[in-house]
């Protein structure tokens, strides 16, 4: 997705997102609920590629930004570029954290936290049934 994620915003209804997407993406995506931990298809993945909102195809992480964090979920230092994800305060949890959404759809990705590895410490903690991989060689 090439240009200004706000111009290319997608809207539907939950019927429509009921029908896109599987019922665990339904519950993550739309829901804010989250995958188990160690569970997520792409959290062990070293796969080279662009991962994307399986809401939306928005290109959100590159793999180059992956790591292991130990945390059960895969985990991003960065977005693609900034204006791809937005944030906003969650206080779900009687605890206070960031919540990261596709700037496009609006679909819940997972959290942010500032505890994250080299110059940017930042973590971006996403559930693997929220993206969809891009091999590099499709690109």
């Amino acid at each position: 997705m090439d240009g200004d994620t706000q111009a290319d915003k997608v809207e539907r209804s939950d019927e429509e997102w009921r029908r896109r997407l599987t019922p665990a993406a339904y519950h993550v995506t739309r829901q804010r609920g989250t995958e188990p931990p160690f569970s997520g298809r792409y959290r062990d993945s070293k796969e080279e590629g662009t991962y994307v909102c399986v809401g939306c195809g928005n290109e959100l992480f590159g793999s180059d930004a992956k790591y292991d964090s130990g945390t059960g979920w895969p985990s991003y230092t960065a977005p693609i570029a900034p204006e791809r994800v937005r944030s906003r305060p969650d206080d779900s949890l009687l605890v206070r954290r960031t919540e990261v959404l596709c700037a496009r759809c609006d679909a819940h990705l997972g959290h942010v936290f500032e505890d994250g590895p080299g110059p940017s410490r930042m973590r971006y903690c996403i559930n693997s049934v929220a993206l969809d991989l891009k091999p590099t060689a499709e690109e």
